[in-house]
């Protein structure tokens, strides 16, 4: 009798252990979680990448809505959603609801100071018209070489509406007096940038707008293919103002002119997230807090995208494939958050 009481108690004492340890392993069993997502997809990686460390932390994570920027940030500091991975600051500083800072909360650094912005024209034409900044395209030359569809101004791909760099870009056209040369082309960014190296392939001159990371710097390189020109001078609108030392970059490669003034402020690349959200979650905060990305694997990801591998299934195939190729860093990162938990 004594025996089958000793059973009994170790098989109980088995039993409570199991569901204390896969809770310490899981900490998120039971909450659901709900993301915004950007609406361009070089923002995508990062997104699945923080989204597959919250499931293995046990978080119900819902399928992301993709957001433009201000829809996103008003969403989480109502509360109707709980985070994403794509703010860019300061860039998006004016995009950001009145409450935000009492709702919401920067967190982390998916990659500090990774937001590089500016304009790039195809080399060939930068040589051939001594193109070395905006000012450049109010040359009567320069407008006709670039004027795809005749109507008397240069074709800029631009940023689609609801992007914070239609608003940065609306201001460069407004203080340096382009509105009437350069036409900001605003429809799919994607689509844009697809017509843009089909021209560029085709010799035809090409200028755009783009940001690292991102796949067009890896299809059009910089020094090689296009360059980065300047902006006439700096003239930061308000929601620049005092940031302007981060406007002017040294040692960029493939750029006319060495400082190059941008035009646009490199931006730390963070997640936003929702206050009580992290004050419940202690163990997404800190995933958040430790979760961040080389520039250089985003942008090797981007790539593998524009060559078609842009499904759901890639982009998680992608994930597994960093997680494998990073696992001490990965297991980390949710150790840290297990034990934040605790």
């Amino acid at each position: 009798m004594k025996l089958k009481k000793i059973l009994l108690a170790a098989a109980c004492a088995l039993f409570l252990t199991i569901p204390a340890h896969a809770s310490a392993e899981k900490p998120g069993q039971g909450v659901t979680v709900n993301p915004a997502r950007a609406t361009w997809n070089t923002g995508f990686f990062q997104e699945a990448l923080v989204r597959r460390g919250l499931e293995e932390l046990g978080y119900t994570v819902k399928k992301p809505k993709d957001l433009a920027n201000p829809l996103a940030y008003k969403s989480i500091a109502l509360g109707d959603l709980d985070y994403w991975t794509n703010g860019w600051f300061p860039l998006h500083d004016p995009q950001l609801p009145a409450d935000f800072a009492d709702k919401c909360e920067l967190i982390g650094y998916v990659a500090k100071a990774g937001g590089l912005q500016g304009y790039l024209v195809s080399k060939k034409h930068v040589e051939e018209f001594g193109i070395k900044s905006l000012e450049d395209f109010k040359r009567p030359e320069v407008v006709k070489a670039f004027d795809a569809n005749g109507n008397g101004k240069a074709d800029l791909t631009a940023c689609p509406p609801g992007w914070g760099c239609e608003t940065a870009i609306a201001h460069h056209m407004e203080v340096y007096g382009l509105k009437e040369y350069v036409n900001p082309i605003k429809a799919s960014y994607e689509a844009g940038m697809a017509g843009a190296v089909g021209a560029f392939k085709s010799g035809e001159p090409v200028f755009f707008y783009t940001w690292t990371p991102n796949w067009t710097t890896y299809v059009l390189k910089p020094g090689t293919d296009v360059m980065w020109i300047n902006v006439p001078e700096i003239l930061p609108s308000e929601a620049q103002k005092g940031a302007e030392d981060r406007m002017t970059v040294a040692g960029v490669e493939g750029a006319v002119s060495d400082p190059i003034d941008l035009g646009f402020v490199v931006s730390d690349i963070r997640i936003a997230a929702n206050k009580k959200f992290l004050a419940d979650n202690p163990a997404v905060r800190k995933f958040f807090e430790a979760f961040t990305l080389p520039l250089a694997d985003i942008n090797a990801q981007n790539a593998r995208m524009n060559k078609g591998e842009k499904s759901q299934a890639s982009i998680e195939k992608h994930v597994d494939e960093w997680i494998a190729a990073n696992k001490a860093t990965w297991d980390g990162w949710l150790q840290a958050a297990r034990d934040a938990a605790k």
